[in-house]
């Protein structure tokens, strides 16, 4: 799918940044204990839950998700997962009616393209990666094949070009990830401009896209579990497919599960 191919409605591009859903090791504090990568735990069911019914949400945005990018740790690939099983479904098989997850989910794969961003990760630091975890020697490592089988098959897209080669490099400043995870988004958006975007990330990020694209923002207060900023921007294209863009900008009630103070007023809380 080029994005040559792809019409947005209205000569507006989305972009939807969300968090991760419920991490393993939150839930169960002795999985650190034995886990190889005690620093990349999984989801746990609510967590999955939680991912798939949030992709629901998106699908009912009002814009379809051509592409999804998605930081290269676990829980951040089983979120996407259970998302685009819910944006992308044309059938549910499951034989439990109380399975909110995407077991037994038909997909029509052809409808998304999906990628691995390094861009997109969790802060490398020990502000977000628990000091009793991190690797000792700094070093995080992921295979991009085992990361892409997490994610349903045929929709995987192996030819974008990362914004980020590699991963940032470990105790990257506080300063230095809230500018990554907005340029990261930006640069995505124009390597696809005639696209609307998923980026699934990390909290952070969540907060980075909520600070860089609403206006006013005083101070990101919370950022829930699957909690997603909606922004879009005005593009117009040419003749010879060259484009000219707006900024993006985000309204108040396209930002969901986050919480945030306004400058000079009180805090906006919006529901999940």
């Amino acid at each position: 799918m080029g994005s040559s191919e792809v019409n947005i409605d209205n000569q507006y591009q989305n972009v939807v940044v969300m968090r991760h859903g419920d991490r393993l090791d939150n839930v169960e504090p002795l999985w650190t204990s034995s886990a190889a990568r005690p620093w990349d735990p999984p989801l746990h069911e609510d967590g999955k839950v939680r991912a798939f019914c949030t992709g629901q949400k998106i699908r009912k945005l009002g814009f379809p998700i051509h592409r999804v990018f998605v930081s290269p740790f676990l829980r951040c690939l089983q979120t996407a997962a259970e998302s685009i099983a819910a944006i992308c479904s044309v059938e549910d098989n499951s034989d439990d009616p109380n399975d909110l997850t995407s077991n037994g989910v038909v997909i029509d794969p052809s409808k998304i393209k999906v990628s691995i961003e390094y861009g997109l990760c969790e802060m490398l630091n020990l502000r977000a990666i628990r000091p009793d975890v991190a690797p000792k020697d700094g070093i995080f490592s992921f295979d991009i094949s085992q990361c892409e089988a997490v994610l349903p098959a045929e929709t995987i897209d192996n030819t974008h070009k990362q914004v980020y080669k590699e991963l940032p490099k470990w105790q990257e400043t506080l300063e230095g990830a809230r500018a990554r995870y907005p340029a990261v988004i930006k640069a995505l958006a124009d390597m696809y401009p005639s696209e609307n975007l998923l980026l699934v990330s990390h909290a952070e990020g969540v907060a980075a896209t909520v600070s860089s694209f609403m206006n006013n923002v005083d101070d990101i207060i919370g950022v829930e579990y699957c909690a997603y900023s909606h922004s879009r921007r005005p593009i117009v294209f040419g003749e010879d497919h060259s484009f000219t863009a707006g900024d993006f900008v985000g309204s108040p009630e396209g930002q969901v599960g986050i919480k945030y103070s306004l400058l000079n007023k009180a805090s906006d809380e919006l529901d999940a």
